[in-house]
């Protein structure tokens, strides 16, 4: 239940991003998630998109640095203690976060958590043994 997740390296100049999204709508690239971390001179683009493949290739095509890595991704209720719950099942397994972003779905009943922990796979093994459903990359593509 590993989600691929796309990382572009962008440099803090103007038209980084807009080139890095229009490489991706030029292959049909669809993005369903996307977060930004940047400091005054580069910035880290983490997004979900709807063809991983596709999008490695056309960024790395258009000169980006990429990289493809696995997250997490949960349905959380989109109320508050949604997300608490979700963290205090990893933090009881001692399984550390390295960073979080969400998105709401469409119908707005439940918001969707993309994690990255330092291990995947006790990740998705911790939250499945607390019955948090984790999500495939078909459930996020139809939402």
């Amino acid at each position: 239940m590993k989600l691929k997740q796309i990382s572009v390296f962008l440099e803090n100049r103007k038209g980084r991003l807009k080139n890095a999204i229009h490489a991706l709508s030029e292959e049909g690239v669809n993005i369903r998630a996307l977060s930004i971390a940047d400091t005054s001179e580069f910035g880290i683009l983490r997004m979900i998109v709807s063809d991983p493949e596709a999008a490695r290739k056309a960024l790395e095509k258009n000169n980006f640095v990429v990289r493809v890595n696995d997250v997490i991704a949960v349905e959380v209720p989109d109320e508050p203690g949604g997300l608490d719950g979700i963290l205090g099942v990893l933090t009881k397994r001692d399984i550390n976060v390295e960073y979080i972003y969400a998105f709401v779905e469409k119908k707005g009943e439940k918001a969707v958590v993309v994690i990255r922990t330092e291990d995947v796979d006790e990740g998705i093994s911790a939250l499945e043994d607390a019955g948090i459903p984790v999500l495939s990359s078909e459930d996020i593509y139809i939402l």
